[in-house]
């Protein structure tokens, strides 16, 4: 059991890592765009385009780095006064009931959308450079199928804690 835990959070570690990269490029295209706007009057045609794609990598990879750290926000009202045992029996049971299908659901479901975007030839078309809308939808499927591994991670963990009494 450790061993899978193991692998699944240094996929997300892994990840997270990869999409750290994607903060800086973005950075540095916004840069770029503010020079060319303001300093030599000339905007870009592109930047808001790759922004955006940026963002959503950004965003949709490090799901799972956020998952690992516990980043994301909880409303705990009543989970914070639960014990560890209690929260882990919280957390197994509301992941097996909403984390999971749901994640499965969109991940399945935004494959289907980046297939068909790649079928049909889709673009993207909030500006004049009509980039096409593969992949980023390929993106976005990836990243919650690689949001998958640190789900099972955490559940692993809370099943273990749950019925030994002990972290792992």
């Amino acid at each position: 059991m450790r061993k899978t835990v193991q692998i699944c959070e240094a996929i997300s570690e892994w990840t997270g890592h990869i999409v750290m990269w994607f903060g800086l490029a973005l950075v540095l295209l916004l840069t770029w765009e503010v020079f060319m706007r303001y300093v030599l009057q000339s905007p870009t045609i592109y930047s808001y385009e790759y922004s955006t794609m940026l963002g959503v990598a950004i965003g949709a990879g490090g799901m799972g780095f956020a998952h690992k750290y516990h980043g994301h926000v909880r409303v705990d009202v009543f989970w914070r006064l639960l014990s560890p045992r209690g929260r882990a029996i919280s957390d197994t049971i509301t992941g097996i009931i909403f984390f999971f299908p749901f994640i499965l659901i969109v991940a399945i479901t935004s494959s289907e959308w980046a297939l068909q975007a790649f079928v049909e030839g889709e673009i993207m078309t909030k500006t004049y450079l009509y980039p096409p809308a593969w992949p980023i939808r390929t993106v976005m499927a990836l990243a919650f199928f690689l949001f998958l591994p640190q789900g099972i991670a955490k559940l692993i963990r809370d099943l273990h804690l749950w019925i030994k009494k002990e972290e792992l």
